[in-house]
């Protein structure tokens, strides 16, 4: 049989299987192992650093010539000097059509990513650790780079070894989304990213403390005009600095997420000067989100369809009423987690449902006292929910179930993970009486024999 099977049929073959299936195809010859090896475009590496690895590792990304994902991480607890420059070399020298990176073992320096960038031209996705001082130089050859992410590591007086790069002639490049991690004090490396990052449509920042040097922020504002996606996580020092040059600057934000970071006063200015027609609005604040913002985003951001809020124990009912009649034929995806206002007013739900005529995603997570009589009074006017998230809801029980099968006959996907109450017969009630569900987040011990036989039946795949 193996003889009768070409190389090319069993290629196909192998592409069909599931990765599970990758060992056992291994042993069976070394014809299957080439042929393997040669069809595998994806991997997942955990590795040791050892000076006796490093050779292994080029032999056996060798055998992959059209490999174009690598992940490779690194286990050991303490690496040989020099290990990652050596391992980005075997990366190099042996995936020349790689096109995705992920590399998450030692910090590396600029001059080691010249051999990869020099050596993978077709790379358009890389993920990194960087050590100080930064240097972004090596990033000139990559043209078909588009998605950068750097994690920034090192002593912060490393900043000042810094031996200047201002010589190096600037060379547009084509990132389209970039992410920064822990830049600190006057990184002064990120100057020649943000001269040359003129068509970034996305920028992540999270752990920042600045973004550079004087310099650096001149060049950095005038990238902000093409942003059209900004999430701002734990980065108080330049999350109003950020806001307020959005507001001047950016009329092509559409996305904006600010997690743990900002202030009431430079959001709140953000929200009433804005001139973009922002449509996704992801906020976690605390104590830095009020009802005037609310009030703010209903005035200014009439074209908002996500709305997206977690742990704001300073919202009131007022606020997200006014937002629910003036987005009533906009909002698609509202999402209150770990929001009290939701236990502290009864009936809001209800007037929330009743105003929302469009809503189709809604995420109440974390609400451990929400009662089902609040979640099936909102659910009366939401029949045409497609997404549904209730996770460690605790309150909840059997008839919130009941009400999902009845009133939401278009659910896609719900979840229901650490709802304490909610047992295995109301899953399978829901289960048969939910003709479009393609998802289902619960824990296997609440799936009975008929549930799993549905679920196999309607093709329902199971997150536990």
């Amino acid at each position: 049989m193996d003889s009768i099977l070409c190389d090319e049929l069993l290629q196909e073959i192998f592409h069909r299987l599931p990765p599970s299936s990758s060992a056992a195809v291994s042993l069976v010859s070394k014809r299957w192992l080439r042929l393997l090896r040669s069809s595998t475009v994806a991997l997942s590496l955990t590795f040791i650093s050892t000076p006796l690895a490093l050779p292994s590792l080029s032999s056996f990304l060798s055998h992959h010539p059209y490999l174009s994902s690598l992940s490779l991480s690194d286990s050991s607890s303490s690496s040989f000097s020099s290990s990652s420059h050596h391992l980005l070399q075997s990366i190099a020298s042996s995936c020349p059509n790689l096109r995705h990176l992920r590399f998450l073992a030692e910090p590396v320096s600029g001059f080691s990513l010249l051999s990869l960038s020099n050596s993978c031209p077709h790379l358009s996705s890389l993920t990194i650790t960087l050590s100080r001082p930064l240097c972004f130089q090596w990033l000139a050859p990559l043209r078909a780079l588009k998605d950068l992410s750097v994690f920034i590591t090192g002593s912060e007086t490393e900043l000042f070894s810094y031996n200047g790069f201002a010589s190096v002639l600037d060379a547009e490049l084509n990132l389209e989304s970039l992410s920064l991690c822990g830049s600190r004090g006057v990184d002064y490396g990120l100057n020649f990213l943000w001269r040359n990052c003129k068509k970034l449509e996305k920028l992540k920042l999270k752990s920042c403390e600045c973004v550079g040097d004087n310099a650096s922020f001149s060049a950095f504002i005038k990238g902000l005009e093409t942003l059209k996606e900004v999430e701002l996580r734990t980065s108080r020092t330049v999350a109003d600095g950020v806001l307020l040059k959005l507001a001047e600057g950016s009329v092509s934000l559409s996305s904006l997420l600010v997690y743990d970071g900002g202030s009431k006063e430079g959001l709140l200015q953000f929200i009433s000067h804005s001139r973009a027609d922002v449509q996704k609005l992801d906020l976690r604040l605390p104590l830095d989100l009020d009802n005037d913002h609310l009030i703010a985003v209903a005035e200014n951001f009439r074209t908002l369809s996500s709305l997206r809020l977690q742990s704001c124990c300073l919202v009131t009912g007022e606020g997200l009423k006014t937002i629910g009649r003036a987005l009533s034929e906009e909002l698609e995806e509202l999402a209150l987690i770990n929001c009290d206002v939701v236990e502290r007013e009864p009936g809001l739900l209800t007037t929330l449902g009743q105003n929302l005529k469009r809503l189709r995603k809604l995420d109440l997570s974390y609400n451990e006292l929400l009662l089902d009589k609040e979640l099936s009074a909102m659910l009366v006017s939401s029949s045409n929910l497609k997404e549904l998230k209730l996770r460690g809801c605790n309150r909840l029980t059997n008839m919130a179930m009941v009400s999902m099968a009845r009133r939401c006959k278009q659910l896609e996907t719900v979840d229901i993970m650490y709802c304490c109450r909610i047992e295995m017969e109301a899953v399978e009630l829901f289960l048969s009486n939910s003709s479009h569900l393609r998802q289902l987040q619960v824990e296997e011990s609440k799936l009975s024999v008929v549930a799993k036989k549905l679920v196999s039946k309607n093709c329902i795949e199971i997150v536990a």
